[in-house]
């Protein structure tokens, strides 16, 4: 199997690089920097260009616009990297005849729930971020292509800019930090999307190509650690550990606040909670809880440090 990394610098693309060897060859593309292949995500020809010279039979889509607030501000340019590139994308693909694994947000919803979300769920964004991410899960489904979407939250890693990261930054910082306290979610490791992508790929039946397998199997999934929090129960738990493993000198005094004590430019969902279930069955896996992620997370970041 050939498979086409897009996005391959990015938190999950990072991952995916180390692990999608494992299934076939692997040609690494960026957005920006040094990798086996650039791509300008506002190019059609760019994207149309690199799926007809590589030649894949899968590609792994991990680029994204993501910078939630600044979306508010350059809503044509979060569409045109996060719909109009996934659609030209994916009928690249089409054409082609390869198979796309995609990656999109709980954002998608609106956050007025109170049980987690499972697929079919009523979709509603409150922000300019989620609905450009909701119209190219769209694109993807009116293209034909057979894919795999994978809906996530949260996510953080060692590298990139996260919530993680930051935290770990302001407790070297500052000695009272407030954290919002009434939007629930779960974090989720970029490591551990990686590695469930690379198993539902991995139980294609023997001789299916990813056309094949994704014919079969393929549709919008829900992928994320198990268990949810706040953000406060998130920055609570990893500067704890964080403080065991020193990588923090001291725990700062962490206080709840509120949305409204913390407002931001785009408004974020209190509730984005998914519901991994179908996935779980669909393809045999077993989401870790989301303390191991962060605790592993961390470990790695020692590791890295030493």
């Amino acid at each position: 199997m050939k498979i086409l990394l897009i996005g391959a610098n990015g938190q999950v693309g990072n991952d995916l690089r180390e692990l999608l060897p494992a299934l076939g060859e692997v040609v690494s593309a960026a957005v920006e920097g040094n990798q086996d292949l650039v791509i300008d995500l506002k190019s059609r020809d760019s994207i149309v260009n690199a799926v007809r010279d590589v030649k894949p039979d899968l590609v792994v889509n991990a680029a994204a616009y993501t910078a939630v607030d600044k979306a508010e501000d350059e809503p044509d340019l979060a569409r045109q990297i996060n719909a109009e590139a996934v659609w030209v994308l994916a009928n690249a693909c089409k054409i082609g005849g390869a198979a796309l694994v995609h990656y999109s947000t709980d954002y998608v919803f609106d956050g007025k729930a109170n049980t987690p979300y499972r697929e079919n769920a009523s979709t509603n964004p409150a922000n300019v971020y989620g609905e450009t991410k909701l119209a190219g899960e769209a694109a993807i489904r009116d293209s034909g292509v057979p894919h795999l979407t994978l809906r996530t939250s949260w996510v953080y890693s060692t590298h990139g800019h996260n919530f993680l990261l930051t935290m770990l930054r302001l407790a070297q910082e500052k000695d009272e930090l407030d954290i919002v306290d009434d939007q629930h979610g779960t974090p989720t490791w970029a490591n551990t999307i990686a590695r469930a992508t690379v198993h539902a790929l991995s139980t294609f039946a023997e001789g299916d190509s990813p056309v094949q397998a994704l014919e079969k199997t393929g549709g919008t999934y829900n992928v994320t650690a198990e268990g949810y929090t706040t953000w406060f129960g998130f920055a609570t738990f990893l500067l704890g550990y964080a403080t065991q493993l020193r990588l923090v000198q001291h725990l700062p005094e962490l206080s709840p606040v509120t949305s409204e004590d913390f407002p931001t430019k785009a408004s974020r969902p209190a509730w984005s909670v998914l519901d991994n279930t179908r996935f779980c069955e669909q393809f045999g896996w077993t989401p870790p809880a989301w303390q191991t992620a962060v605790r592993h997370c961390l470990d790695q970041l020692v590791e890295r440090l030493a």
